[in-house]
């Protein structure tokens, strides 16, 4: 959230995010966990983690995020998919559905691979039961593509995604009355705002000249052409 504000200019600091949001009940405080459960070692953890919490990248689809949401509707939660590249901040692919059992992260994935040339990249995200699953580690091993695991309650593994969450709740889903509204009309809508305004025309201050994640991969894409 911190990195959110500081992206369309406001500063604000831990403590204070951090009231404004348990005070409107948009804090998620972390859940106990039940005794007994059986851990990944944090050796292990720390050979899985590829990324290690540098989300710079030097070209696009080389080095990819992706998560899980949730937005409350009137007819249900609609699960939010998408798949992050790290080179410009570009969302990838995005799917949407009323579940979010694996089929819901493999078809994000099939929706890049069919997009982009993501064959070979890093794909980073928690370690949820879907990125886990035989079924998304054979699609990645169909592309090529090298998985990359945050470790158990190490929130900032995966922090630039998250804060492409908390730009989307700022900027769109606070704004808009989702549970007076069905999925379909909510998935509308994001969908427009994320392919049609965040990835095509939002300023991205990450990346130089403030440039949309669009208009810098294209950029690059046509100094590549021109140095060749």
């Amino acid at each position: 959230m911190q990195i959110a504000l500081y992206n369309i200019g406001i500063t604000a600091g831990i403590r204070r995010i951090t009231g404004v949001m348990r005070e409107n009940g948009w804090l998620h405080e972390r859940k106990r966990r039940p005794l007994g459960l059986t851990k990944a070692t944090t050796e292990m953890q720390e050979k899985e983690n590829l990324i290690k919490q540098d989300f710079h990248a030097d070209a696009p689809f080389t080095k990819l995020l992706t998560d899980i949401s949730q937005i409350a509707c009137k007819d249900g939660k609609l699960y939010i998919s998408p798949i992050m590249d790290c080179f410009n901040g570009e969302i990838l692919s995005l799917i949407m559905r009323d579940n979010m059992k694996k089929e819901l992260c493999i078809d994000t994935l099939k929706a890049a691979c069919m997009r982009y040339p993501v064959t070979g990249a890093i794909l980073h995200s928690d370690r949820g039961s879907q990125y886990t699953s035989d079924a998304f580690r054979k699609e990645l091993d169909k592309h090529h593509i090298v998985q990359s695991l945050s470790g158990i309650d190490h929130c900032y593994d995966n922090a630039r995604m998250e804060s492409f969450f908390a730009t989307l709740k700022k900027e769109l889903l606070y704004r808009i009355p989702t549970y007076r509204m069905t999925r379909e009309e909510v998935k509308r809508i994001v969908f427009n705002y994320v392919f049609t305004y965040y990835n095509q025309k939002r300023i991205y201050t990450s990346n130089p000249n403030s440039l949309p994640p669009a208009a810098y991969r294209r950029l690059f894409e046509e100094d590549i052409q021109c140095a060749a």
